[in-house]
């Protein structure tokens, strides 16, 4: 049983709440209590008369720091899940999903963290959110840099189309201090603007790249690559990437961490979309943008039998080293995208994917290729002093 370690501030949880020991469902409720515990993993309660039956082993999972009248189980251990259903009012029953508890966050809190704030002369600071009690290792992904920069510059040029951008992560950024984002202007013409943005955390160089910003201009010729033939987001399985708000779905549910999985081709097809994003085109492409470092890795491990994201930090060292994502049409994040992923090659302790992202329509919204470094720890300095994210 985990230790009290004493309550917060609670709140009425707004989604229905699951939790199941073993196979068999034991509470389920639309009146749960999410109460905070400072230094630790929150509580969702029960009221005690949503529960369903009472097993001995039920009992000796309740934590005692629930609120008068609510049951709360301890998160940690590992024959109980806790769970909800995310959906909004008026959802069909196939945009229902389900996640673990606790999330990582909202969707709306994602969108907290892309929409940084001017902080003087070309200069950003985004609002850190620190989960690191809720299981979440408290490292910030390289793709929230390069979309935080693509916020920023969107904004500082008033809307200016992002055409490209890279960054390479040189050093791990944490997730409970400010990141501070200067974008040093290389040049601004009528049509073109190019920024170098750098991201920096207590003074020290974490990311640096370049960017291509234009006004547009009309087609003098166009084309795109077709949009592959691949089952659509309602015929692919839900995957829990830990963001309420945010619906994730992997085609044939090939995206997994286990080493035992059966192998595949070197590709993954995933459809994502958000909800409750605001009007605001650079945010729709910033979040675009935040899951270009999401499946690459896993990618490159499918065709590959024994290796899996299960032993990423435990016996593999992995990490996103650069992103370059180019951008081919107005985005809307809150319909669904295609991301097509495939992993060209790995070795040399690196992996290289080349990546497109459609509209369901079968726009090309977007374009994008990752480096990233799959090793083995044993060969390796320890995670915590590396230079790489």
């Amino acid at each position: 049983m985990a230790d009290d370690t004493g309550s917060g501030p609670s709140s009425p949880w707004p989604f229905e709440a699951h939790a199941w020991l073993d196979d068999q469902l034991v509470a389920v409720s639309r009146a749960a209590l999410h109460v905070e515990r400072p230094g630790a993993t929150p509580m969702l309660c029960f009221p005690a008369g949503d529960l369903r039956g009472d097993p001995p082993a039920l009992r000796e999972l309740q934590l005692p720091a629930a609120p008068p009248g609510y049951v709360a189980f301890d998160p940690e251990d590992a024959r109980l899940q806790l769970a909800f259903v995310d959906s909004v009012a008026g959802d069909a029953e196939r945009d229902r999903t389900v996640k673990r508890f606790p999330a990582w966050g909202t969707s709306r809190d994602l969108i907290g963290l892309l929409d940084v704030r001017p902080d003087g002369d070309r200069s950003f600071v985004s609002t850190p959110r620190d989960n690191a009690a809720n299981r979440h290792r408290g490292v910030v992904e390289g793709s929230q840099l390069l979309a935080q920069a693509i916020v920023a510059a969107t904004r500082l040029t008033h809307g200016r189309r992002v055409v490209s951008a890279s960054m390479l992560f040189m050093r791990a950024a944490n997730t409970h201090e400010p990141l501070h984002l200067q974008l040093d202007e290389l040049s601004g013409g009528r049509s073109f603007s190019a920024f170098a943005p750098q991201v920096r955390q207590t003074g020290k160089l974490c990311a640096s790249g370049v960017m291509l910003l234009d006004a547009t201009a009309p087609d003098v010729m166009r084309h795109a690559a077709p949009m592959p033939h691949t089952p659509g987001p309602y015929a692919s399985e839900p995957l829990d990437m830990s963001v309420i708000g945010r619906d994730v779905r992997f085609v044939d549910g090939a995206y997994t961490s286990d080493p035992n999985a059966p192998v595949g081709p070197p590709i993954l097809d995933g459809w994502v979309r958000y909800r409750d994003v605001p009007e605001d085109p650079a945010l729709h492409l910033g979040l675009l943008a935040h899951f270009s470092g999401h499946a690459s890795i896993a990618t490159a491990m499918r065709p590959h039998a024994g290796i899996g994201q299960a032993q990423a930090h435990r016996t593999l060292s992995t990490a996103i080293n650069a992103i370059q994502i180019s951008f081919h049409a107005a985005v809307r994040a809150d319909r669904w995208m295609l991301y097509r992923h495939h992993s060209t090659f790995a070795g040399d302790g690196m992996t290289h994917s080349e990546c497109k992202v459609y509209g369901e329509d079968g726009a090309l919204l977007a374009s994008f290729s990752v480096e990233a470094m799959v090793r083995s720890m044993s060969n390796d300095r320890p995670v915590h002093d590396r230079t790489s994210l």
